[in-house]
């Protein structure tokens, strides 16, 4: 989710969905040119109805048809310009185990980006760690280090972190757990799961 129309948090950074058409258009070209990219992401489930309320309401076209895309998620890493090679996925994330995380504090990146920040962050910034040094090619929209989150809306005229907190309601606080890695698709009319990997409990 960082720009003023909010896409799928995959056009974005971490990838687009609330994430930024702005990104995704200095990235790729003009909207039309954009061919879409993949992210490895935790699924958030607890957040899926406000996120893909948001994402319907920006452009419908990143509203997945896919009822195992999960809308609400952290990205780990992105983006892929093509769908990355699977084994090295697994490889990368082997030693990974489930996890559990609270998500509850809101805060805004500089682009206008109202997001949730997810604790613990190291568990997130490990996975994204073993990610980047499977894939070094690939150049994460925050930069070397991005910052785990979850993206919830934009500010606007009408949008603020009070107004977005309201509309969030009860689902924040939220207790989760990182149950998979998902591999994701995101392009306008075609975002998809394309493969989780599900994360060992011990």
């Amino acid at each position: 989710m960082q720009d003023h129309r909010l896409l799928s948090v995959t056009r974005q950074t971490d990838h687009p969905c609330i994430e930024g058409s702005s990104r995704a258009v200095g990235r790729y070209g003009s909207p039309e040119s954009w061919r879409g990219h993949a992210v490895l992401e935790i699924p958030v489930p607890q957040l899926e109805p406000f996120v893909r309320a948001r994402t319907a309401f920006y452009d419908p076209g990143f509203v997945s048809a896919d009822p195992r895309f999960c809308h609400a998620h952290i990205t780990l890493l992105a983006p892929f310009d093509e769908l990355p090679e699977r084994d090295a996925v697994a490889r990368a994330i082997a030693s990974m185990r489930a996890f559990d995380f609270r998500l509850a504090d809101f805060d805004v990146f500089s682009g206008g980006m109202i997001y949730l920040r997810p604790q613990p962050l190291s568990p997130f910034r490990q996975a994204t760690a073993s990610l980047l040094a499977a894939f070094p090619q690939v150049v994460p929209y925050g930069g070397p280090d991005p910052v785990p989150h979850l993206s919830l809306d934009v500010l606007s005229a009408t949008v603020s972190p009070a107004s977005t907190r309201r509309q969030v309601g009860d689902l924040v606080p939220a207790r989760c757990q990182a149950e998979s890695v998902d591999l994701c698709w995101y392009e306008s009319g075609a975002c998809r799961l394309v493969e989780r990997w599900q994360l060992s409990a011990d």
